[in-house]
């Protein structure tokens, strides 16, 4: 069963980064697609940024201009950077991949954004 395991998060400024790394316990070599979802307190789990097999990214307009998705090797496969950051950035991240065969979610990490 494969595990994915987040890392990066933490706490940061108003308008500072941060670069959250999805780490697999098993090398990744094809995918559908690999992205990055946040759920903040009392709300859904909502999608932060997705990137494809062929590298088509999609990010929310909440996000956009602000954050990048990338892909990295076969066992840290996807990496998310956070610029400018803002309160409402405020949630628990979670890594996904979607392969031909499963959906694989990581146990999230915490990004909080005050000063």
């Amino acid at each position: 069963q494969l595990e994915l395991a987040e890392s990066g998060g933490g706490l940061v400024q108003p308008g500072g980064s941060l670069r959250l790394s999805c780490a697999a316990s098993a090398s990744i070599f094809r995918f559908n697609a690999m992205g990055w979802y946040r759920q903040a307190p009392g709300k859904q789990r909502e999608l932060v940024a997705t990137i494809t097999s062929a590298g088509s990214t999609n990010y929310p307009d909440s996000v956009k201009g602000r954050f990048t998705i990338s892909r990295g090797n076969a066992k840290n496969p996807v990496y998310l950077q956070m610029n400018s950051l803002k309160p409402e950035d405020t949630a628990v991240y979670y890594c996904h991949i979607a392969t031909m065969l499963n959906d694989y979610w990581g146990q999230g990490t915490q990004v909080t954004v005050s000063s």
